[in-house]
């Protein structure tokens, strides 16, 4: 998208903010076991077509995820890889983009390369990264999840850094459905995929088969001694004895996942920076809701902080639900009503 067309879509919502706010495809398995004992014989988090097999529809269904090995070409991969490396030098600054550091070198001194970007994120002007949102091979398999009518919300390239010894580079488990104002449910699906051999040693993710079938629960920082990243926010009262599993991914792999699943990552223990690109869909025929009241309210605040000095827009009275309208794009489909 060209600047002329993001600067319009900006005063979309600076308009709306000044009213009152109201290949041989292969279903991976894992590292570890997951349960296919049960299988619904009503599909509840899977559309009927003709990409998922019976057996991938019954492993997403009964865990929450689904790992499709080879997914995303090396070609397309080092192309995302180069224009990471541009944002890191300050070579191209797309409109709405956030360049992250990690907190353990948040306060040293800024060199412009990758060893001090934890993450970029809201890349969606980016035309460069944008285009692994509209990759033919990403797109059919989130119409599994989503239906024929796609907008893409959430984009995040992760560089997670070698730990400097402080352990913050864990994310701690999680559900995405805390960070998000959007209904409903299941037509929202992530699509992460590895950018190089990811294993517990760089920090690859683990899941909680078979939690997506919970509640969203109440989510806030964790209490490490190291610190903790910003909007690293994490669920306090899992059961610890729920099975983990830790996704070894090679580079294409592409593991598709449901927002209420309990997720994080390890620490990279490795002196190399572990890469993965990913987008949060949803279908378009979604809508928003109010967070106030509810246990999202604590994002939601620390979301619009995070926005108003971004923006630079104090005072304007924005919302959890205008920061997203922003973010979203119509990938696939015609309607659009989130």
């Amino acid at each position: 998208m060209d600047r002329g067309r993001a600067d319009a879509r900006l005063r979309i919502v600076l308009g709306h903010l000044g009213r009152p706010a109201a290949e041989t495809v292969i279903a991976h398995p894992t590292s570890g076991p997951v349960s296919t004992a049960s299988f619904p014989q009503h599909f509840q988090y899977t559309l009927d077509n003709n990409v998922l097999s019976l057996e991938q529809r019954q492993f997403y269904e009964e865990n929450g995820f689904l790992v499709i090995k080879h997914l995303v070409s090396d070609a397309d991969i080092q192309r995302f890889r180069d224009e990471f490396d541009r944002i890191c030098r300050k070579e191209v600054k797309p409109m709405g983009i956030m360049v992250m550091r990690d907190v353990a070198v948040a306060k040293s001194e800024f060199l412009q390369n990758e060893k001090m970007v934890s993450k970029v994120q809201d890349f969606q002007e980016d035309k460069e990264l944008f285009r692994y949102c509209t990759l033919p091979q990403i797109l059919k398999y989130v119409e599994c999840f989503t239906g024929p009518n796609i907008l893409a919300m959430h984009t995040m390239l992760i560089n997670k850094p070698p730990d400097a010894g402080k352990k913050t580079s864990r994310h701690p488990l999680h559900q995405d459905l805390h960070y998000f104002p959007f209904r409903p449910i299941n037509t929202i699906v992530c699509a992460w995929t590895a950018m190089e051999h990811i294993d517990r040693n760089n920090g690859c993710l683990v899941v909680l088969p078979g939690t997506h079938k919970g509640p969203l629960k109440q989510h806030d920082y964790p209490q490490w001694e190291g610190g903790v990243n910003i909007m690293y926010h994490g669920i306090q009262d899992y059961d610890k004895n729920n099975n983990r599993v830790h996704l070894v991914m090679e580079k294409g792999d592409t593991v598709f996942f449901h927002p209420l699943l309990i997720h994080g990552s390890g620490r990279n223990k490795t002196q190399g920076f572990r890469k993965a690109i990913s987008c949060h869909f949803s279908g378009a025929e979604g809508y928003y809701i109010d967070v106030k009241g509810t246990t999202q309210e604590n994002i939601e605040k620390e979301a619009v902080e995070i926005a108003n000095k971004h923006w630079q827009m104090k005072d304007v009275g924005i919302t959890l639900k205008d920061i997203w309208q922003f973010r979203a794009r119509l990938v696939k489909g015609e309607r659009l009503t989130l």
